[in-house]
C-alpha cells in the first residue's frame, strides 16, 4: 500500500506505473489505470474542493484498486453524454476501463476508487 497527499498529478501517476511495472501488469493496463487515477484526482480538485487530495495504491491478492479522497460530502454520480458538451465523461471513462469502481462516504468527505484485477 502506497499513500499519496500531494497535489502532483507527476508523482501520483508515476508511483502508480512504479507499482504496476513491479507487478509486471501490462502497459495498456497501466495506461488506463494513471488515466482514471488522473480523472479522480482532476474531479477532486473540480468538484471536492480540495487543492491535495489524497490518493491510496492497494494490492489486495491480484486486484488493485485506487481511492482519491477529497473533502465534499457530494457523492458523483455520471452525467448523461451529451455529444456537445465540453465535460461530464470522466466517470464514465472510469466505469469502461476498470472492473469496478465506486464511492466510500466518510466523517469528512468521501474517497472515489477504483478497481482492476490483473492478470491470474
Amino acid at each position: 500500500m502506497r499513500n499519496l497527499n500531494s497535489p502532483s498529478l507527476t508523482l501520483s501517476r508515476d508511483t502508480l506505473q512504479d507499482a504496476l511495472t513491479l507487478a509486471s501488469w501490462s502497459p495498456s493496463v497501466i495506461a488506463d489505470a494513471q488515466l482514471c487515477l488522473v480523472e479522480l484526482i482532476s474531479n477532486a480538485w473540480r468538484h471536492g474542493d480540495t487543492p491535495s487530495p489524497g490518493v491510496v495504491i492497494l494490492f489486495r491478492g491480484n486486484t488493485l484498486r485506487v481511492g482519491v479522497s477529497d473533502r465534499s460530502s457530494v457523492l458523483p454520480e455520471p452525467r448523461s453524454l451529451d455529444p456537445l458538451s465540453e465535460s461530464g465523461r470522466g466517470l464514465h471513462l472510469v466505469a469502461g476501463l476498470t472492473h469496478r469502481w465506486g464511492v466510500s462516504p466518510q466523517k469528512l468527505g468521501k474517497i472515489v476508487w477504483f478497481e482492476l484485477d490483473g492478470d491470474a
